[in-house]
């Protein structure tokens, strides 16, 4: 008797037990507790480390393919296309000025591989090394490799290209190119030259003439310095960074002048006292 009054008794205190199912079907209020506990741990709307590192490899990855594909950013390591570039400079390269038929002309400032040209080809001694180093380039964030140039196209496939002329300036197909872009004081070259641009070939040179190896300086190396046409990566169209630079790589028009190089080819013969023509 004692026993079923008891259970009679607690029977209607039931209704407070912290683990019976509510009426309303919400679960025992234990289970809510813990559950509201555990949504309490992240605020709403923060995303998890694993979101986070999702969109970040997505960020990254598709940074890598505008790179590889539309406009790779560039980091100027050196003087040598100053005053245009500057060291520290971040550029961003045209990848699809070259790929649909149009091909670099005079004056156009270009990222170019020198393997072949300007450097031997050198197996790389790291290739995992070699992989990070080419990603933070493609990124922006370290010097692009030792291979990678970037210069002002002078001449093209064709072209005769001599300095200098009795009054110390560049020539191009006879005709006086007036280089506004140079370092103010600078001559147009200290080393004088006569060539004649093979076909698919660029003549490229820096705009800082005394701070810059280029064609002039690898006329004796495979090549005779000239840059194949096919290793050219795009142009430099804008400065990215600082932000005090900001802007598009002027252009110039101290090639508008020029004819095009003459159908049967040029004479033969040294044009400047002192050199000899190569072709």
């Amino acid at each position: 008797m004692d026993t079923e009054a008891q259970h009679t008794e607690r029977g209607p205190s039931s209704d407070t037990d912290p683990d019976r199912e509510s009426d309303t079907g919400e679960g025992p209020r234990s289970a809510r507790v813990s559950e509201d506990s555990a949504a309490s741990d992240e605020p709403d709307g923060a995303p998890s480390w694993r979101r986070t590192l999702l969109v970040g490899a997505a960020c990254v990855a598709f940074l890598l393919l505008m790179s590889h594909f539309v406009a790779q950013p560039f980091l100027i390591p050196s003087r040598s296309m100053e005053p245009t570039l500057q060291v520290g400079d971040r550029i961003l390269v045209n990848k699809l000025a070259y790929r649909f038929g149009d091909e670099p002309r005079r004056g156009d400032v270009v990222v170019f591989d020198g393997t072949g040209s300007f450097v031997r080809e050198e197996p790389e001694d790291d290739p995992v090394g070699g992989l990070l180093r080419d990603g933070a380039a493609a990124l922006g964030l370290a010097e692009p490799a030792e291979t990678d140039f970037v210069k002002r196209v002078v001449g093209t496939g064709g072209d005769r290209v001599v300095c200098c002329d009795e009054d110390g300036r560049l020539t191009v197909n006879g005709t006086v190119v007036v280089e506004r872009y140079l370092v103010p004081g600078d001559q147009p070259s200290a080393v004088p030259f006569d060539i004649v641009v093979p076909p698919d070939r660029l003549w490229v040179m820096g705009d800082h003439r005394s701070q810059s190896s280029d064609s002039r300086d690898h006329l004796g190396s495979p090549g005779g310095g000239m840059v194949p046409v096919d290793k050219v990566v795009g142009r430099a169209d804008w400065i990215a960074w600082p932000f005090g630079r900001w802007s598009g790589v002027a252009g110039t028009d101290a090639f508008d002048a020029v004819p095009a190089p003459p159908t049967g080819g040029h004479p033969t013969g040294p044009a400047v006292p002192g050199t000899g023509s190569r072709g």
